[in-house]
């Protein structure tokens, strides 16, 4: 007899985790489904260990290349639809879905007949008490997406489920007749925003997207974040570009194209900045592919080994033997300059930690030890559209910008700066816009 949902888990190199992810399904108080593992090609011995543990469990399916997010959930989805499963789920092999997280979506959607798909609310694993999304709005105006409650507290008060424009497949429940209508995940992505434009369909094609809140997941943070090379900025950077030049209203065309010159040209500003150039070769072949509309697996000479300003790191901290950090709520950052400050300033270089919490300012930077050679750091998200904050330095020290992409800016060379990304800005806004905007009405006029 045909189980009533087919679960497809996509795991590509995570073989711990994958094995975890197993163990939380195997553990759902829900248990009329099927188990499906799609492995894509990983090289860390993640099939033979799954088949090993779970044989009789599930069914493994091997794929012979990395097809990436969507084309190795695909795969499965395809074997769980032939199966004739009537609703299909999606988990990633870094998600930890809590106990009644698949009891939980089903019901809602045998209670919700207008939602075509829906999702856990996610938390992040690593501090399950914050939320990590749920669901997301797809904004035009900024061409982005926004996820309101992102690294929001749990406090019982949000809603039990919330309509949407998108969600993550993390842990995503769909009914079959969804797919028949709206198609399996868009392949063409590989990896990134796959997800958003299946949802985007979904709700396009007059079925509702839901996030619930009594089904929850725990999901692993850091998967687009560049600590080998610039694979994840590659399709992340292309998929984005491709999905709002597919989607976006006309009358906003000119916007979204100026927006995203504009980001492009900041990528390349700050590369040149750091003196380092691959995250930023990389964006302008994300940038070109995404105008020609190269799809799926990177071609040669998109992705390269990360490149980071080390020099930058061992002038500065030679430079100063006492370094002040304003946190400004840049938690993370603060941390990874302390790293920096270890291994590159060594014993001779103190840190020093003020504004502490969110909100405050950097009001009391000046009561500092005024001894030696100090540099006061103000952390910000992008000097290139800081104001230079109103903070009392003591005279003969130096107080810099530190942003999240390791631009180290003393605050009386901004300005300067800020003109010179202007004017270039400008000007590659200008020489670009007529190319971008001829090649966005080409591919839209094809779909």
């Amino acid at each position: 007899m045909t189980k009533r949902i087919g679960i497809v888990i996509c795991n590509y190199n995570k073989k711990d985790m994958a094995l975890e992810c197993i163990e939380h399904i195997l553990a759902q108080t829900y248990t009329d489904y099927a188990l499906y593992v799609v492995d894509n090609a990983s090289t860390d011995g993640s099939a033979d260990a799954i088949r090993t543990a779970y044989d009789g469990k599930l069914t493994l399916l091997r794929n012979s290349e990395n097809l990436g997010g969507s084309g190795g959930f695909n795969t499965g989805l395809r074997w769980a639809h032939g199966k004739g499963h009537p609703y299909l789920m999606c988990v990633d092999n870094d998600a930890m879905l809590d106990k009644d997280a698949v009891g939980e979506l089903l019901h809602f959607l045998e209670e919700h007949g207008e939602c075509g798909m829906a999702a856990s609310k996610v938390y992040h694993l690593e501090e399950p008490e914050y939320v990590q999304n749920y669901g997301q709005r797809i904004d035009f105006e900024h061409f982005c997406t926004e996820v309101d409650d992102l690294n929001r507290l749990e406090d019982g008060s949000m809603p039990e489920y919330v309509y949407v424009d998108s969600v993550p497949a993390c842990s995503l429940l769909v009914r079959r007749e969804t797919v028949d209508r709206i198609g399996f995940l868009p392949e063409e992505n590989f990896l990134y925003w796959d997800d958003t434009e299946w949802c985007l369909r979904c709700n396009r094609a007059g079925m509702k997207v839901a996030s619930v809140g009594a089904s929850k997941a725990y999901h692993a943070m850091g998967a687009k974040k560049e600590d080998v090379n610039t694979f994840p900025t590659y399709y992340a950077w292309r998929n984005w570009i491709t999905f709002f030049i597919k989607y976006t209203p006309d009358e906003r065309l000119v916007d979204m194209a100026m927006q995203f010159l504009s980001s492009v040209y900041e990528v390349q500003f700050v590369g040149w900045y750091n003196d380092v150039y691959r995250k930023a070769d990389t964006v302008m072949g994300a940038y070109d592919d995404a105008l020609h509309q190269v799809t799926g697996k990177a071609r040669e000479g998109r992705i390269f080994e990360i490149d980071l300003p080390g020099q930058h790191y061992e002038d500065f901290f030679a430079q100063y033997s006492s370094v002040c950090i304003a946190k400004n709520g840049f938690y993370e950052l603060a941390g990874h300059i302390r790293k920096l400050a270890d291994r590159y300033g060594g014993t001779k270089t103190t840190v020093t930690l003020i504004a502490s919490a969110d909100g405050e300012d950097a009001s009391d930077i000046g009561q500092a030890d005024k001894t030696g050679s100090i540099a006061f750091l103000y952390l910000c998200r992008g000097f290139l559209h800081e104001r230079i904050p109103d903070i009392s330095i003591p005279s003969g020290h130096t107080a810099l910008f530190w942003d999240v992409d390791d631009c180290i800016v003393p605050f009386t060379d901004q300005p300067g700066l800020q003109q010179d990304f202007i004017r270039g800005r400008e000007l590659f806004i200008f020489s670009q816009l007529p190319m971008f905007l001829r090649q966005t009405r080409l591919i839209r006029s094809e779909l």
